[in-house]
């Protein structure tokens, strides 16, 4: 007899890699119930759902689809599905989703045909790149030679002073007054 674990959870099977992230499951979760512990075998229980849930749909969808001799399964038919299998509050929320899933797509097309959009073509931009950066390169290797010739000034200098005090010592003149 088996036990109402293995009937809630079945023992994984090669159709177990169709299933959700547990990792998403557990943020799911924790996003609706952050006070509540729960566990593992709910977990478990729950991704087991989900996972028939989006079988289901996605079957009933693939029946909407073969129905109307379509090929590819889109958002129309997912929706009919739940209303075929008496999901309709469920179909609200999804066109909520689809909507918001519309508008980032068409902002993220406006985003990418601002390049196309300036009238200038590729080769020309590339072009003014490869400008900028010999330019931002001239501009770096005058920086670092500046830096140099102040750090060689300043090393000469001292090296000047030091010749001159040595020369002092060697001819004996310790006088300040005959400095340079």
């Amino acid at each position: 007899m088996s036990s109402p674990h293995d009937e809630l959870c079945p023992p994984p099977t090669d159709d177990d890699e169709l299933t959700l992230p547990r990792a998403s499951i557990n943020k799911i979760i924790k996003e609706l119930v952050p006070s509540i512990r729960v566990a593992n075998e709910s977990r478990e229980l729950i991704l087991n759902c989900c996972t028939e849930f989006i079988h289901l749909i996605s079957s009933e969808a693939n029946d909407v689809c073969n129905s109307r001799n379509k090929k590819t399964i889109n958002a129309e038919h997912v929706l009919e599905a739940l209303d075929r299998l008496g999901f309709r509050d469920y179909k609200q929320e999804a066109e909520a989703v689809l909507n918001d899933c519309k508008e980032v797509a068409a902002k993220r097309r406006r985003q990418s045909t601002r390049l196309e959009n300036l009238g200038i073509p590729e080769e020309e931009l590339l072009r003014q790149q490869q400008e900028l950066f010999a330019k931002a390169r001239a501009e770096q290797a005058a920086a670092e030679q500046a830096q140099w010739y102040s750090m060689q000034a300043a090393a000469g200098m001292e090296g000047a002073d030091q010749y001159w005090r040595n020369l002092k010592k060697a001819q004996g003149d310790d006088d300040d007054e005959d400095d340079y």
